[in-house]
């Protein structure tokens, strides 16, 4: 291990009794003396950072509640989000606003305040012989404090980002060490830490975590660790990586770039490493427990719709997927499968057709869907396709009671009565029981809890199906949509463990959509082209960011657009919908629109999901700078269903951000919600990794960017499946730590790993 500065002892680990060969330094002379003997205790990385010289019970609550630091490993892997280069001195000549941090050596000559209330500040008029620079505060609270703290004459070396006020060179709130205690040779890059106002209140700030992590690495550099290397030997020597506690020690305290670069890429490695092998793992163990109900035949009910009902020709795309799931489903092996497809792609019709196959099988099919509009258009749609086909379809909503849900619904679906059951989150209630569940579809599952699914996982079959001659209880088979492209490296690391699915062309007759970028000025000219289409027999869709107006906020609101365009257009029906209204009068409005009964719908982003309206050609989405790539993709998906031209018009402010007109660049260049989903994810990245529970696994990412690490995480997820194969058994020694710690990142995580 890489030693700390200001650490002025090391042992070293010789044999597998842990006994040690004590090398003392002494400022004096150099004393080599071999001794073996029993170490000290190891330090355990998961006591409580209270323990920590410097902490305390206070600081230690801070740390916990800011930072979620509450043991010596937190703390450890705490990473700084940026270095500062301090081994070299400048001279005040040789400074310019334009420099990023600098650091003088020198001496305060004098202190003045000026200024009055919120403008005053506290002057050090601060010189290193050669030039005179200002040093400035604005908190009065402090002026105090630091007059008596620094002292005039003192030599004192300052450091921070130079500005300019009135011709004159400042540093503004400058870090200041005594110049006999700073040994800039031992300075080289200092770390940042990330700290929030609260800490700062509390006398906590990056320099507080610096002294704490410095503290930590002295210890653990004077002290056997119990902690091995979960990275083996051999991978590390094949991958060319450094050892863990190099690494942390790197991250924190890198002697060179070249240090901290080896460092991130063995700490991002080993992250993202684990998530794969942990993932691959639950896959493998899927494949080889979890029996799956054999779909052994395509039957006639998918035959019939194929040759008479199919309202249009199957893309090859579509062809595939359905394919891809008939494999599956007749393997013998619980099928979990993600099927991907942009907006208007025909997930829907590839879902029912899954559907009819197992219907074919003697099964009942489930969907759920996470909103009830988004219900009833899965039943709407259903019913259409299926004409007069023998298949009976239920719809269970929250809005579905009494008698309706009692007989025809829970009766029949308890019976085997009911083929087909679509519903919301009313499906998983303890009433709702399946005669032969055999595949279970989840629409837009990011919106459903991972808990929420695993009861329809649990739950028991009241008439399990006979299999030479005994009772069976098998996993449904299930399908997750999403019409959220999802960009490679995202899909690796959520949904590492199911198998992939991609609708990636448009049904025949489709036209792309044009998207087009407005000035908020150019309203006439918007509102032209509005009257224009609505006059072809079309309707338009119009989204605002807020429902009501914002004093905090220069945006359109929904109630004065909606007003507005009732002016614009006296003679148009305009419907209005928002996640204010009741949910009745909100259906109602919707169902006006859905009929042609009104031209324009105002809305807010409840729309987004699940609305299809083939002869709406317009989306106009206001202040579209307020919107994430892929949520104004989403928007954009709801026209271009028909076989008319269709729009959408970004409107924005004239003055917008360099990133925000980078997006609206995007959007009107491609239509490609994949290529859209990869631009909006080196936008935003990752953000929060929702739903990884399920997959067994709970991590988190402290150094790795699955928006910028994407080659990083094939690589991880190859040596993954690498190891798999060699040691499917887990058992191989040069393994173990491998295993353990994969053991030990799962122990507080549920295994969902067989819901979706």
């Amino acid at each position: 291990m890489s030693s700390c500065r200001g650490s002025r002892n090391f042992y070293y680990l010789c044999n597998a009794n842990h006994e040690t060969i004590s090398l003392q330094l002494s400022s004096f002379n150099y004393k080599l003396s071999s001794t073996y003997r029993t170490p000290k205790k190891a330090i355990d990385l998961s006591t409580p950072i209270t323990y920590l010289p410097g902490v305390g019970p206070q600081r230690a609550k801070l740390l916990e509640s800011e930072l979620n630091i509450i043991t010596f490993r937190d703390l450890l892997y705490y990473f700084p989000y940026k270095h500062i280069d301090r081994s070299r001195l400048y001279y005040v000549h040789e400074l310019t606003p334009e420099m990023p941090f600098v650091q003088v050596k020198g001496e305060i000559l004098s202190f003045e305040e000026e200024g009055q209330g919120r403008k005053r500040r506290l002057i050090a008029h601060f010189t290193d012989g050669m030039g005179l620079i200002d040093l400035v505060w604005f908190q009065a609270g402090t002026f105090r404090w630091i007059k008596k703290s620094y002292l005039i004459g003192k030599q004192y070396i300052v450091f921070g980002r130079p500005g300019v006020f009135k011709d004159r060179i400042n540093i503004p709130h400058p870090d200041i060490d005594s110049a006999d205690s700073l040994q800039l040779g031992t300075m080289g890059l200092q770390p940042y830490y990330n700290t929030t106002e609260r800490m700062k209140k509390g006398g906590l700030n990056s320099r507080s975590i610096e002294r704490f992590t410095g503290t930590l690495f002295e210890r653990l550099s004077a002290l056997p660790l119990n902690d091995p290397d979960p990275l083996p030997a051999a991978l590390r020597q094949q991958l060319n990586l450094i050892p863990l506690w190099q690494s942390l020690h790197d991250l924190h305290y890198p002697p060179s770039a070249e240090a901290l670069r080896r460092a991130t890429y063995r700490q991002k490695f080993e992250e993202l490493f684990f998530i794969q092998l942990g993932l691959l793992r639950f896959a493998r163990l899927r494949q080889q427990q979890v029996s799956g109900y054999v779909f052994a035949h395509v039957g006639e009910r998918f035959n019939t719709f194929y040759r008479d009902y199919l309202p249009f020709e199957l893309t090859n795309a579509q062809k595939r997927v359905i394919r891809e799931m008939r494999h599956d489903m007749g393997s013998g092996k619980q099928m979990n499968r993600l099927l991907q497809g942009d907006v208007g792609s025909g997930k829907t019709l590839v879902a029912l057709m899954t559907m009819l196959i197992a219907l074919d099988n003697g099964y009942q099919a489930c969907l759920m869907a996470p909103t009830e509009i988004l219900a009833e258009q899965h039943y709407a749609t259903f019913k259409e396709f299926l004409g007069d086909m023998p298949v009976r379809v239920e719809l269970l909503t929250g809005s579905v009671k009494g008698k309706r849900r009692r007989e025809p619904i829970l009766k029949g679906t308890r019976a085997g009565e009911v083929d087909i059951l679509i519903g919301t989150h009313a499906v998983l209630e303890d009433t709702v029981a399946f005669n032969r569940l055999g595949l279970v579809v989840i629409d837009e599952q990011h919106r459903f809890g991972v808990a929420q699914r695993a009861k329809l996982w649990k739950r028991p079959a009241p008439n399990p199906s006979c299999q030479g001659g005994e009772a069976v209880e098998r996993p449904p088979h299930v399908l997750v949509m999403t019409a959220t492209p999802i960009p490679r490296t995202l899909a690796m690391t959520l949904y590492g463990d199911l198998d992939v699915s991609v609708i990636d062309e448009l049904p025949p007759g489709r036209k792309p959509i044009e998207t087009r970028h407005f000035w908020e000025e150019r309203t006439e000219s918007l509102y032209r082209g509005i009257r224009t289409e609505i006059s072809k027999g079309r309707q338009v869709y119009v989204v605002y960011p807020l429902i009501k107006e914002s004093e905090k906020m220069d945006i359109q609101d929904l109630e004065n657009g909606y007003a507005d365009l009732c002016h614009a257009f006296p003679d148009l029906r305009i419907s209005k919908v928002h996640g204010q209204m009741k949910s009745a009068e909100k259906d109602d409005e919707m169902d006006r629109f859905v009929r042609g009964e009104t031209q324009i719908l105002v809305a807010t982003t409840v729309i987004e999901v699940g609305v299809n309206v083939p002869n709406a050609s317009v989306m106009v989405i206001q202040n579209a700078e307020r919107f994430g790539l892929a949520q104004l993709h989403q928007l954009r998906g709801r026209v271009g269903r028909g076989a008319e031209q269709s729009y959408c018009i970004l409107v924005t402010k004239y003055q917008i951000s360099p990133e925000t007109k980078k997006r609206i660049e995007i959007m009107c260049e491609t239509n490609d919600g994949f290529e859209i989903a990869e631009a909006d994810l080196k936008f935003r990245g990752p953000g929060d990794l929702e739903g990884t529970q399920q997959s067994g696994m709970a991590f988190d990412l402290h150094i790795a960017n699955l928006a910028r690490d994407g080659q990083l995480v094939q690589l991880a997820r190859d040596t993954a499946n690498h190891i798999l194969d060699e040691d499917p058994q887990q058992c191989k020694p040069e393994y173990a730590s491998m295993w353990q710690h994969l053991r030990d990142l799962g122990k507080s995580a549920i295994d969902w790993s067989n819901i979706s």
